[in-house]
């Protein structure tokens, strides 16, 4: 019974080039204007969900409709500017969350395939080995501690992944 291959997908030479050419453009852009924050710093600052896009909006909106009620303390050339890059960010990461979520549904899809097919060729060691053939049982001893329950190379293969 032949095994069903869920995709299959060739990137040439050229295409990589562009892919990695394009996200270093896109790199080099981001670069001195994104932040890494810490854990501690992700947690601390939070993310704004849309009730408070909606009162930041509201804001922003009688700010500019009553100047003069906006606190001096508060910049709001800066708020504008901050409000009007966090709108371009928004959309640029809606559109790189897209496309990140196609290349991990894609690998998902491609991991699937190598590990039924890996899967395949390990049972086909094991009755190779089983039935003497010479070299097979090396090669069937070898990938057989991968499946041992208690094996630490399993635990660091799955780790890793």
């Amino acid at each position: 019974m032949a095994l069903e291959n869920l995709i299959s997908i060739n990137f040439t030479p050229q295409e990589l080039k562009e892919l990695d050419d394009h996200m270093a453009g896109i790199q080099n852009i981001f670069k001195g204007k994104t932040i890494n924050l810490t854990t501690d710093q992700r947690r601390q600052y939070g993310s704004i969900g849309n009730h408070n896009k909606l009162i930041v909006d509201k804001a922003k909106s009688y700010m500019e409709q009553h100047p003069k009620w906006i606190p001096r303390f508060l910049d709001k050339e800066e708020f504008d500017r901050d409000h009007s890059a966090r709108e371009q960010v928004e959309s640029r990461v809606q559109q790189l969350t897209n496309l990140s979520q196609q290349l991990i549904d894609t690998k998902t899809l491609l991991d699937h395939d190598n590990y039924t097919n890996a899967l395949s060729f390990y049972r086909m060691m094991r009755f190779l080995a089983g039935e003497n053939e010479p070299g097979a049982k090396p090669v069937y001893e070898d990938m057989k501690v991968l499946f041992s329950k208690s094996s630490s190379v399993v635990d660091t293969i799955i780790k890793n992944e």
